[in-house]
């Protein structure tokens, strides 16, 4: 929405200095600190001759204002501009109602294809909150991907091979129970699958077993397939389940078993490029001259890895798709076996007890059960993302599902104030409303943090970070709360109401748009 301001700016600039227009644009931002102005031109990313700063005070006095560009004041190797605060109050209002549910994306990547991997859970085994980080954050790039204009395919790459499966089937031998595994099978298989790895404590020849059983397995020995395509076809039909409950969905599911000739070139690849080495029987990855060691990618009776199957999906998945790009999300698969569905279940509950605590409220909620699912995941998902992707935090009950604060159900909340007051109203939405009127300081700041949002939009896509998005809403909730008692939308006159009732309603749209993002669904009540 900055654009016309940018271009006017610069092509006077551009008079007074010989240079591009079209250059001085991409050095033309808006500045950090908004009391400074509303856009800079930062003169060191020109890259001209002389003191920037004494250029920085010429191009300010020799400025041309105009009802549009106010000031022009230098700061320093800065030229930082004003605009006029209705012309750019109504053309950020305006944008955000006119964009919607699009509002902050541009088209940089179209003829673009992205491909996003994550989740990865490995089958016949519970979903646990190990995996959740990997699921939600690969969601939330997908969906950056798409808002920045490429094509983003969803990924799900399963570890559904190896010799762990040939333990699983030993183990259902000896402690499995058909009338368990139809009941509750992904929980049956994970009981299964500790009992099984506890009696190989005691006796190792269990392991023995099992690699002769993958070894049947990668044979194509149609028995024993059998009983691994019953174990992988529940534990995928639990998954979708899940997936459901985050509102995550996948192009593609795919996983190690169903990598095929593509391992077979990638060890002829290796191999012709005289990086294989034999140990005992076993072939390896020579990578000490990068120090990176060595790695295996066949075991000495001849079964692959996950490396190898890994190499080989690579090699087909681009000859399938031609991407352009492909992001790998990794599964946390070790840790503490908390399950997924028990969190979720837990923090709906907890969500759905502080609900019922105010009865009135309550009873206008047409949905409370999915309301309160909604808020605990909420909940989870802005704790999680609250820090960078590569910080560890630590999980607190009490603060996370606290209306107040910076969790979840505030941003929610604060959401969910905008729309009743959009029901309740006496004036609707205006996008011709009379904005000069919105002249306090509390207005002024909102519609300044709602014109970030696209340049929000624009780190998180370089960062690939989450917690920028995070924080943001998180600001523009609390600069929302901060107004809400003293710029008032009920009882005012007509006009006034208007421009003020449209600056809430631009916000609920940015901060909708946020929520989605980031993977939540935005409610309207609760």
């Amino acid at each position: 929405m900055y654009e016309n301001f940018k271009s006017e700016i610069a092509t006077q600039i551009s008079a007074l200095l010989g240079v591009s227009a079209d250059i001085i644009e991409l050095a033309i931002e808006v500045p950090k600190v908004a009391t400074l102005g509303d856009l800079a031109l930062t003169l060191s990313r020109l890259r001209l001759k002389g003191n920037p700063v004494q250029l920085a005070q010429k191009l300010a006095s020799e400025f041309q204002l105009s009802a549009t560009i106010t000031a022009a004041t230098a700061a320093g190797p800065y030229v930082n501009f004003r605009i006029d605060r209705t012309t750019l109050t109504r053309s950020v209002l305006q944008a955000v109602h006119t964009a919607g549910s699009q509002y902050g994306w541009t088209s940089e990547g179209a003829g673009k294809r992205v491909i996003v991997e994550f989740s990865l859970p490995n089958i016949a085994k519970p979903f646990h909150v190990g995996h959740l980080r990997s699921t939600i954050i690969g969601n939330f790039i997908r969906k950056l991907y798409k808002a920045n204009g490429w094509e983003a395919i969803s990924m799900n790459y399963l570890g559904d091979w190896g010799k762990q499966y040939g333990l699983l089937a030993i183990g259902f031998e000896r402690f499995g129970s058909e009338e368990q595994l139809v009941a509750d099978p992904i929980k049956h298989l994970y009981d299964v699958y500790v009992k099984i790895n506890k009696a190989a404590e005691e006796d190792p020849t269990i392991h023995d077993a099992a690699r002769t059983y993958f070894k049947k397995m990668e044979d194509g020995d149609e028995e024993v397939l059998g009983l691994w395509k019953r174990f992988r076809s529940l534990s995928i039909e639990k998954y979708k389940d899940i997936y459901a409950h985050l509102g995550v969905h996948f192009d593609v599911c795919s996983g190690e078993s169903q990598v095929g000739e593509g391992m077979e070139r990638a060890m002829k690849m290796l191999e012709d490029a005289n990086m294989l080495v034999e140990d005992k029987g076993a072939k390896l990855i020579d990578l000490t001259k990068y120090k990176l060691g060595k790695a295996m990618v066949q075991k000495t009776d001849g079964t692959t890895l996950y490396l190898t199957r890994d190499i080989g999906a690579a090699i087909e998945r681009y000859e399938t798709y031609n991407f352009d790009k492909i992001i790998y999300g990794m599964s946390t698969r070790k840790g503490t076996a908390v399950f997924l569905e028990d969190m979720l279940m837990d923090s709906k509950e907890k969500m759905h007890d502080v609900m019922r605590a105010n009865e009135d409220k309550y009873k206008g909620v047409i949905d409370p059960e999915h309301t309160a699912a909604v808020l605990g995941m909420s909940a989870i998902v802005i704790q999680d993302f609250s820090a960078k992707r590569i910080k560890n935090y630590e999980f607190d009950w009490g603060r996370i599902l606290n209306f107040e604060g910076d969790t979840g159900p505030y941003i929610q909340y604060q959401h969910t104030r905008i729309c009743s007051l959009e029901r309740k109203a006496h004036v609707s939405i205006n996008l011709d409303a009379d904005v000069s009127l919105l002249t306090e300081d509390a207005t002024r700041e909102i519609v300044t943090m709602i014109s970030q949002y696209p340049d929000v939009l624009a780190l998180s896509f370089r960062t690939l970070e989450p917690c920028n998005i995070v924080q943001y809403l998180l600001k523009l909730s609390r600069a929302v709360s901060s107004a809400w008692q003293t710029i008032k939308v009920l009882n005012q006159p007509k006009e006034l109401a208007e421009a003020r009732l449209l600056m809430y309603a631009s916000a609920r749209i940015v901060i909708s748009n946020g929520l989605t993002l980031l993977g939540l669904e935005p409610i309207e009540r609760m």
